[in-house]
């Protein structure tokens, strides 16, 4: 099978041709061919097809035309549905203009013998216009880009011909270039060097006065000076130019394209978008920690982008950060250019001023490209930099050339990990497949493992390719070990060593920064906020702000928000190495010493923020002060919290072990992270125990039961909480004492038994009496008004209920005004007042929206949407129920999104929620 579109659009099977049917279906067809073997979504179909002029029914239009073409294609090639668009599975030489850019790719690496065979089969594709029968944006801007193509192929025919001698055949074909392109110098100079190479010098002079004012004429401007050159050459009557020395020099420097390369569209529109800003010279730096990929996007634009720069690419590797070598002087990087533009040796200027001169003068006004990879700093850049508008720069580097931006107005471009889905492309790219197909965990687990990065798939891929009887899964096994990933990373090269490549950034940095950068690696957590690192760094928020911006622009870390950073994951774990190596074990201890009491302080801090009402612990006078937003602070750092109490019991800090489980319950409970609140309870028992604090073991015990409770593990809540009891006695402690009784009558709701809940409820009542507490009181009675209800004693619960609402209205107790508020409501329910419970529901609704309380937040909601099913308002009550089932899925409560689905028989008094949980 094999498609044309260079010319109208055609598709042929062993040489017979195919009907693809009217126009819009064959540019279905073309559209899909363009990107032959990768997907294109559904709406890029229809935008390519139609344009603006879309039809009403485009899609069931478009799905026809493919339901047609799957027909016309037949087995013998692929064209299917798959992730959200379609795919038209070939392979890219069987379409023409994905065959003639092969060949021209071939021809520019080529000795110019094979070069003249490869460009004349490339051309020899085109059959006309290209895309010629086809008529929408899309296609008029995919025919725009194919004719310069086609053109910047035709111009390096001809300066390979003339290089081989053959101007004799080429005269004809110049001659309708010429009128063709009457303002290309290019041309010009192919064809005064033909002319004068046959004899014709005064008719090559002639060519030079003729191109010369119309240059003058339409540009208002002379000749460049590489056509000047050529002129003065031949007036000279210089011997040169009999053989192939006297052609205008086209530097072709760009090495090879990478091999694979995958997604990355966002960002090649990015750099489209700056090569098409306008007059000045467009400047692109492209940077990103090392292997994320820059030299390989600059490379693939630059190759695809090749037919924007006829005049030539001229490219060098700066080596900032080569692991075996210095980075390349400005002055080195010049003369290689300039003998590339044709500027004998003797001919290059001594020092670096000059020749950066003489080489904006001679690019002045040519099309041309500059690829400066691996730049250190903008001093070893701005020298290379031609001055045109006509040029464009690509600049790749591991540090941000704020430099380059300031002064030469240079647009930055940052790489970040790659997706999920195109770090699995990739490796799929490299292994095969079906190699990837016969272990899809393994090769998912690779992709997982190498986070992003795709220099540690290549490497990984390699390791598989050369050992390819070794199974993925082994391979993933190794990687899985975080302590040996980095030794997993390394395919016994430099360039294929992922330690290596990061330790040429590590050297860059001074003595005080990768101290730093160290400590940031030794840090639990996804990420850090600058107040934490300041504590972590030892240093004041100034400087540690300066040294977190310079280790940003290093691209060893990213502010991913404001005031918030993280490392790539790979990058972290070279991180902590280096920490491990560089730094003295008793500093890198005391730095985690106070990453971990700064966290317990500012948890504890913003708790008292949350909750006010709940028994203190002791806390740091000295510590962080949280402001009024504690729940947003608290989902920030939930992450970080989590890490760092982990790391605080791995270092045992009993202290901060327990502070942090402390400080996290009402948080944790208020966003139904119900099995976080319950693991961190359970590492802080031990803790509680070696700190030798009763009250500490005892108020642990007791919230480690009540934490069980919700969960349904009744055994393990009734031991902890009679633990509790037992220690709140022995200390003499009726508070806890208390408390431990609503925690108690809270278990048994849970199991059903609300007569024995009422009993425990009232014995805290009891004892809240005899204590001078206000919210607890106010608590107590709401409670025991719960539990009165619960057993349809609905006169004496509405009367506690209301006393306990007169506490916390007068004392702006807010959360218990919600618990309160909610079984008021469901007393109102049950003495068949539903305007009532529907003013009391929706006050505990804006309550608890309030307080960012979406565990309680989702049985209210499903509360409101009985009452208003109650009040003959279906629409209300479903709005109310899909608000709380996509709270309740979201937080894995099934049995209570199982209700709501489906509507649940079961009375909708069985619902709990009338007690505050803490």
């Amino acid at each position: 099978m094999e498609f044309r579109l260079l010319g109208t659009i055609e598709a042929r099977n062993d040489g017979t041709p195919l009907d693809v049917g009217p126009a819009r279906q064959r540019g279905v067809l073309a559209a899909l061919l363009v990107d032959v073997g990768r997907v294109v979504p559904t709406g890029d179909l229809v935008e390519r097809v139609w344009g603006p002029a879309r039809p009403r029914r485009a899609r069931p239009t478009l799905y026809s035309y493919l339901s047609r073409l799957r027909g016309v294609l037949g087995d013998g090639t692929a064209l299917r549905r798959s992730a959200g668009g379609y795919l038209l599975a070939a392979e890219p030489a069987a379409v023409d203009v994905h065959r003639f850019r092969q060949l021209c790719v071939r021809a520019r690496a080529a000795p110019d013998e094979l070069a003249a065979v490869l460009y004349a089969e490339a051309l020899e594709l085109w059959r006309g216009t290209a895309f010629s029968d086809l008529d929408t944006p899309y296609f008029n801007l995919q025919r725009q880009a194919a004719d310069r193509e086609r053109h910047a192929a035709e111009l390096d025919h001809g300066d390979v011909l003339l290089r081989l001698g053959r101007h004799g055949v080429l005269l004809g074909d110049l001659f309708a270039r010429a009128e063709a392109h009457p303002l290309d110098e290019r041309v010009a100079g192919q064809l005064m060097l033909a002319l004068y190479r046959g004899g014709r010098a005064a008719d090559a002079l002639a060519r030079y006065r003729l191109t010369r004012a119309r240059l003058r004429e339409d540009l208002g401007g002379e000749p460049g000076t590489a056509l000047q050159h050529l002129h003065q050459r031949m007036l000279a009557g210089d011997p040169g130019l009999a053989g192939s020395g006297g052609a205008m020099q086209v530097p072709r420097q760009l090495p090879a394209p990478p091999a694979v390369f995958v997604g990355r569209q966002r960002e090649l529109a990015e750099v489209d978008r700056i090569a098409d800003a306008g007059a000045a010279m467009a400047v692109a730096t492209i940077g990103g920690t090392g292997g994320i990929g820059k030299t390989t996007l600059a490379l693939h634009w630059a190759h695809r982008n090749v037919a924007r720069f006829p005049d030539g690419q001229l490219y060098v590797d700066l080596r900032g950060f080569d692991p075996t070598d210095d980075p390349v002087p400005a002055s080195v990087a010049l003369r290689g250019f300039l003998e590339a533009l044709g500027v004998a040796p003797s001919e290059v200027p001594a020092d670096l001023a000059s020749r950066s001169a003489l080489y904006r003068s001679i690019v002045a006004g040519r099309r041309m490209l500059v690829l400066l990879d691996n730049a250190r700093t903008s001093a070893q850049v701005e020298p290379l930099l031609p001055g045109s508008a006509a040029c464009t720069v690509l600049v790749t580097g591991r540090w941000q050339l704020a430099g380059l931006v300031t002064a030469a107005g240079a647009r930055p471009l940052t790489l970040d990990a790659l997706p999920s889905a195109e770090g699995r492309e990739l490796l799929v790219h490299h292994v095969g497949r079906g190699r990837a197909a016969q272990e899809p965990e393994a090769a998912a687990a690779l992709v997982a493992h190498c986070a992003g990065l795709p220099l540690a798939t290549s490497i990984v891929a390699a390791r598989a390719r050369i050992q390819s009887a070794l199974p993925l899964a082994a391979l993933a096994e190794e990687l899985d070990d975080r302590s040996a990933r980095l030794d997993a990373l390394d395919a016994g090269d430099l360039n294929a060593d992922l330690r290596a490549v990061f330790a040429a950034s590590y050297r860059a940095l001074d003595p005080p920064l990768a101290a730093a950068f160290g400590l940031l690696g030794a840090a639990p957590g996804p990420d850090i906020g600058l107040p934490a690192a300041a504590e972590l760094i030892g240093q004041p928020v100034g400087r540690t702000r300066s040294a977190l911006r310079r280790l940003t622009a290093a691209y060893l870390l990213q502010e991913h928000a404001p005031g918030r950073y993280r490392m790539h994951d790979l990058v972290h774990l070279y991180a902590a190495e280096c920490c491990a190596e560089d730094q003295p074990d008793g500093a890198v201890r005391l730095a985690r010493g106070r990453l971990a009491t700064f966290y317990a302080d500012a948890a504890v801090a913003a708790d008292r923020v949350l909750a006010p009402q709940r028994t203190p612990i002791a806390a740091n006078p000295g510590g962080p002060a949280i402001a009024l937003d504690a729940m947003p602070w608290f989902a920030a750092e939930h992450q970080v919290l989590l890490a760092i109490h982990r790391a605080a019991a791995e270092d045992g800090r009993h202290a901060e072990v327990w502070r942090l489980a402390w400080a996290l319950d009402t948080f944790q409970w208020r966003r139904a992270l119900l099995a976080e609140r319950v693991a961190m309870l359970e590492v802080a028992l031990p803790a509680t125990g070696a700190l030798g604090n009763r009250g500490a073991v005892a108020l642990n015990h007791r919230l480690l039961g009540r934490a069980y409770v919700p969960l349904g593990r009744h055994e393990p809540a009734l031991h902890h909480l009679h633990l509790a009891a037992a220690g709140y006695a022995a200390a003499g402690d009726p508070d806890g004492q208390a408390q431990t009784q609503l925690n108690l009558a809270l278990a048994w709701e849970h199991v059903g038994d609300d007569r024995q809940a009422l009993t425990h409820a009232e014995e805290n009542l009891r004892i809240r009496t005899t204590l001078s507490n206000p919210a607890r009181e106010a608590e107590a009675l709401n409670a025991v008004g719960w539990y009165h209800a619960r057993v349809a004693q609905h006169d004496a619960a509405d009367g506690y209920c209301r006393r306990a609402l007169a506490l916390c209205r007068e004392h702006g107790f807010l959360e218990t005004e919600a618990y309160t508020r909610d079984s008021l409501g469901y007393i109102a329910r049950h003495r068949g007042r539903p305007a009532e419970a529907l003013r009391h529901y929706g006050r505990a609704l804006e309550l608890r929206r309030m307080l960012g309380d979406t565990y309680q937040e989702g049985d209210t909601l499903t509360h409101l949407g009985e009452v208003y099913e109650e009040l003959g308002r279906p629409k209300d009550a479903a709005a109310a129920w899909r608000a709380a089932l996509a709270l309740y899925e979201e937080q894995g409560r099934t049995r209570e999104a199982a209700v709501v689905r489906h509507r649940s028989a079961t009375p909708a008094g069985d619902a709990r929620g009338g007690i505050v949980a803490e």
